[in-house]
């Protein structure tokens, strides 16, 4: 009986370990769907967005964060890629650099699934800054924008750019 157990024992393993898989075709497809088709691209009309609670910054030189979250209402989707913010005052447009760190690598967004974006800026006053009083926010490789108010104060510039980032995606709950 012992001989014919250890056996068993292996053939069982080695049929475990061969079913354990990311639930794709074996080229890491995790953004595969389980009847075997890719999910589709996150569409801004199929998220919820929030902006803020912000830590604004309160003075010139100063600088705040203001959390971008979106939440998944539709089915799962994909972002890969980073977003994109653009700062407005009056006919002047200028588009936030993404932070050095951000990665654009693709995830899968469950629905109900969220994640967060983050714009650090620096406050400015005066002369050298962005009297900024919209953001239009986008989505990786998108043309459609979701705009909001920017109410955090004037941002300082760099030369022609705001100094201000944008992070990559960061997974939520």
């Amino acid at each position: 009986m012992r001989a014919t157990a250890l056996p068993l024992a292996a053939l069982a393993a080695a049929l475990l370990l061969t079913s354990c898989g990311d639930g794709g075709d074996g080229d890491g497809g995790a953004d595969e769907k389980p009847g075997g088709g890719a999910t589709a691209a996150c569409a801004i009309g199929d998220l919820e967005v929030q902006v803020g609670p912000a830590n604004a910054a309160p003075a010139a030189g100063d600088t705040g964060n203001v959390p971008v979250t979106l939440t998944n209402n539709d089915a799962d989707c994909t972002l890969e890629g980073l977003p994109s913010l653009t700062l407005t005052a009056g006919d002047t447009s200028a588009e936030v650099a993404p932070d050095a760190a951000a990665t654009g690598e693709k995830r899968t967004l469950a629905k109900g699934g969220t994640v967060s974006v983050i714009v650090t800026y620096v406050r400015g006053g005066g002369d050298g800054s962005l009297a900024a009083k919209t953001a239009e926010f986008k989505l990786p490789g998108a043309d459609t924008a979701h705009s909001f108010p920017w109410s955090y104060g004037d941002v300082a510039l760099k030369g022609e750019q705001p100094d201000a980032t944008v992070s990559g995606f960061q997974q939520g709950d």
